[in-house]
Parts: structure tokens; C-alpha cells; sequence
């Protein structure tokens, strides 16, 4: 048995899904299965209805989700013939959830109404891939994982309750195989015990497929990319990146780690926990012959470089020149905690803690203003995280030149710059 995950890129036109059913045309006699996201921009797209409405801009928020309804439908009408029906009917009850919402007002908060919103991608894809690739004679079982996926109600970043989603998996997915080899569902999302639809982080679909993974002692994981393989670095960011073959797990790991965005941070574990390889394959030229990691040592690796842009650096200093000790970054620590903010970079000096995060306005906000009931604070936006692993002196001069470092932070292996 073997697990598939097809990014947003692999679905984002009528031509690309035609692909997918390329693909899984040459793997239709095993058990598979297949993680689709969120077509295209459609995240993206979703993220900006959500802003609207609660913004309190309703009818802006309609317009914005009629636009995506529209694209979905259009697709749908391209693929589809003989499916196109039950497609749409389907459609339109997956559009009817999120404008039953839209027509209300926001009385909880923005994170809750995230997730509401913006899981819907996935489902809508899901439902036009399943029934063109039944279309196209290649049989498969749509389901709605967020009836075998159960999680906290922690909203964007949710975690997932392992026994009760494995009892799910071996009781409704295991006997499905029976039925067909192909099982297609959603990647990403997830429910609480209440049926609220829950979101696993930012590019969580590699994570569900992991779970699916693991939970059913696949054979691999591949996920399909529109890259031939896992670069050293962003090729849209760094145009002379170069392809690597093979890596380990604790490689990857630590990429994650530092923002790479080909592999969710979460994706690897449990993977690792159980020696399952994980593929990455090119969508648009399944020849090629991509990468594949394990848990076996390599060498010789290029410099590996993750940027991360839209960075916030916060000082937080103490009122009376006296040290930042244990009590104040034990309540910094704390603030985190509470607020699910998980720093990319911190550093501890003698009366100051500095620490860099994501630019999220509203968590942003909420710990410099209880950070400043017991420090001073001062906060610097629009910098960029630079991460290099296995650096060198040529590389670290060209890729700082003409930048102003603010901070730097370096091991052997490692170098992070926060650069303005």
C-alpha cells in the first residue's frame, strides 16, 4: 500500500488533473491512498474571504467567495460530462456550509472562522478530482477526512488525536481497500468531537498523508511537486538551485525546521517512527528521478538555504538595566505558550531578549502588549530569516552582500542571519 500527495500546483487547471489521472493510471492495480490539496491559489484566495468578513465586509466577503465558487465550477465543466451532476450537487452543499457561515457575524475568533473558510479548498477539489478520475475509468472512493481525522480545537495549527484518528483509520478506511485500490481524500484539514473543521498548519497536507502513512504501515509516501526534485534552496528565490537526490530524515528535519517549504516540519516523524521512505517526484515529468529520503547517512551535501521573508524581530528589554533572567524569560516562554506563537529565532542577552517570528499582526500584537506590562518592547517588521546549512565563507559573503544584519546566530552545521 502506498500514499500519494498532490500539491495545489498538480490541480491547479483542467490539463494538470488530466495529469493526475496519467499518474495514477500507471499505479491503478495497487492500494493507494491519494491527498489532494486545495487547488492552485485558492488558499490564498479563501484566506482573503475570511479577512473580509471579519472585517465585518460582508457583501465584500460574498463577492470574493462567488469568485471562487465560479473558478470551481468552471473547472468541473471543462472535466466533466457523464459526472458533472453529481459533482456540482455536490458543490453546492460544500458552498452552501461556508455562506451559511458568511451570512452571520463573527462572534468568535479570526483563527475559529479561518478554518471554517478556508478547509472548504480542499474539499472542493477533492470532489472534482475523484469524479473526473471516475470519469476517466480510473475508480476511487471519495471521503471526507475530517470524519477520520480527529483533532483539538487548537484552530490553524491543530493537533491531531492519534488514537482516536487510528482507531478511524483501521475501521473505516482498511475495509474500504475491499471496494477499490484508490481512496482519495483531503489533506490539511481535520474536526474536533464537535464537528468544527479544523486546519493542521500551513502546508499540513504532507503531514496528512504522513499519518495516513504510518497508520497504515505504507510501503512509501510520495509526494507529487512541480519541482524534479528537493532543491538546496527556492528556485523561485534562487535560480541556480540544484537538485539533491537523496537525503535522511534528520536532514530533512532540520530543514523543516528552519522554514524549507518542500516538507511540512511535521511531515517526517512519522515517517521516521516506522522507516516508511518518503519520495518527492515531479508531477509534470514522473521520469525523472526525484528524491528519496531515508534513514541512512549522506554526505557531501550542498549549502542548503532557507529565507524566510515577512519576519518581525521584538527586543524586549528590562525597565531598570537589571539582567533578563530566568523569571522574565520563563514568563516570555510562557506568553508563547498561550499564545501559540513559536519563535524562528531567539537570543538571550544579559538585559535583553530578542526573538523573531512570523508576521501574524494579531498574535504579534497581543504579546507586545502583555510583554510590556513587565518590559520594554520594541518591534521591527519586514526583514527577511536567512538559514544556511552546511555553509561556506563564498556562499554566506554573496548571499549577505549589500544587507545589514541585524542578528546572527552560528553552529558548525548552521549559520541564521535576520537581515534588514
Amino acid at each position: 500500500m502506498k500514499v500519494f500527495k498532490f500539491g495545489g500546483a498538480s490541480v491547479n487547471s483542467v490539463e494538470r488533473i488530466q495529469n493526475v489521472a496519467h499518474i495514477l493510471k500507471h499505479w491503478e492495480k495497487e492500494k493507494i491512498v491519494v491527498i489532494i490539496s486545495a487547488m492552485g491559489k485558492t488558499t490564498n484566495a479563501l484566506e482573503k474571504v475570511v479577512d473580509a468578513f471579519f472585517a465585518g465586509q460582508k457583501e465584500e466577503a460574498l463577492g470574493l467567495f462567488e469568485q471562487v465558487k465560479q473558478q470551481h465550477l468552471t473547472t468541473a465543466k471543462y472535466l466533466l460530462v457523464t459526472h458533472y451532476l453529481a459533482c456540482e450537487a455536490q458543490l453546492k452543499d460544500f458552498f452552501t456550509e461556508v455562506e451559511w457561515l458568511l451570512h452571520d457575524k463573527p462572534v468568535r475568533e479570526y483563527d475559529y472562522y479561518y478554518d471554517q473558510v478556508v478547509c472548504a479548498g480542499e474539499l472542493f477539489s477533492t470532489a472534482i478530482v475523484s469524479a473526473y478520475l471516475n470519469e476517466a475509468g480510473i475508480k476511487n472512493k471519495w471521503l471526507d477526512v475530517r470524519d477520520i481525522f480527529r483533532t483539538d480545537d487548537d484552530f490553524r495549527d491543530a493537533e491531531i488525536d492519534w488514537e482516536y484518528t487510528s482507531s478511524k483509520v483501521h475501521s473505516s478506511i482498511v475495509p474500504l481497500f475491499a471496494e477499490t485500490n484508490i481512496l482519495l481524500t483531503q489533506g490539511f484539514i481535520g474536526a474536533t468531537d464537535e464537528n468544527e473543521s479544523t486546519t493542521l498548519g500551513r502546508e499540513g497536507s504532507d503531514y496528512t498523508a504522513a499519518v495516513f502513512a504510518n497508520m497504515l504501515d505504507a510501503e512509501s509516501q510520495t509526494i507529487w511537486k512541480d519541482v524534479e526534485s528537493v532543491m538546496n534552496a527556492d528556485p523561485k528565490q534562487f535560480p541556480e538551485a540544484v537538485a539533491i537526490h537523496e537525503l535522511n530524515y534528520n536532514e530533512v528535519i532540520e530543514m523543516a525546521y528552519y522554514g524549507a517549504q518542500v516538507i511540512h516540519p511535521k511531515t517526517i516523524k512519522p515517517l521516521q517512527n516506522k522507516g516508511i521512505p518518503l519520495i518527492v517526484k515531479c508531477f509534470l515529468d514522473a521520469s525523472l528521478p526525484g528524491t528519496i529520503i531515508h534513514n541512512k547517512p549522506v554526505h557531501h551535501l550542498p549549502p542548503i538555504i532557507v529565507l524566510k521573508e515577512k519576519q518581525v524581530l521584538i527586543e524586549m528589554s528590562s525597565r531598570d538595566f537589571s539582567f533578563v533572567g530566568e523569571h522574565h524569560v520563563g514568563h516570555l516562554y510562557n506568553l508563547f505558550e498561550k499564545l501559540h506563537i513559536k519563535p524562528n529565532l531567539t537570543q538571550n542577552g544579559a538585559i535583553s531578549f530578542l526573538c523573531v517570528l512570523d508576521d501574524r499582526a494579531d498574535k504579534i500584537e497581543k504579546l507586545a502588549l502583555e510583554a510590556s506590562v513587565f518590559l520594554d518592547v520594541q518591534v521591527k517588521k519586514d526583514l527577511s530569516l536567512l538559514t544556511v546549512r552546511h555553509y561556506t565563507k563564498e556562499v554566506f559573503e554573496k548571499l549577505t552582500e549589500g544587507k545589514t544584519v541585524l542578528l546572527r546566530q552560528q553552529t558548525p552545521e548552521t549559520i541564521q542571519l535576520l537581515l534588514q
